[in-house]
């Protein structure tokens, strides 16, 4: 069984084929196209971007630090939306830590 995939390692967007039994990948203009059609099949990651609350009503943009576990974005985004974040924020400021093991940062300063 094959599986058609666009790479989004690079701007070229090479159209992928991977045979699903082999792990066999063509297509590909780099090597980087082969890992991100092998990684997608085996063990699909994401970097979560999102907002959360915080204790004066506003949202604060935050995204993993690293990527999660596709499987686990709907866990972690049940995680943020029952946090409640203390103010002032400094863009790069943890604030969950280890969620699927990746912090949550903040990426705007906010007082």
């Amino acid at each position: 069984m094959k599986r058609d995939l666009t790479c989004i390692v690079c701007p070229i967007g090479c159209s992928l084929k991977i045979d699903l039994d082999t792990l066999v990948v063509s297509g590909n203009n780099c090597p980087r196209g082969e890992n991100y059609a092998v990684s997608e099949v085996t063990n699909p990651v994401r970097i979560l971007t999102t907002t959360i609350r915080c204790e004066n009503g506003m949202v604060l943009p935050v995204k993993t630090n690293k990527p999660i576990p596709k499987d686990k974005i709907f866990e972690c985004m049940d995680i943020i939306n029952n946090y409640i974040c203390k103010l002032p924020i400094k863009v790069g400021d943890v604030i969950i830590n280890n969620v699927f093991g990746a912090d949550i940062v903040a990426t705007k300063n906010m007082e």
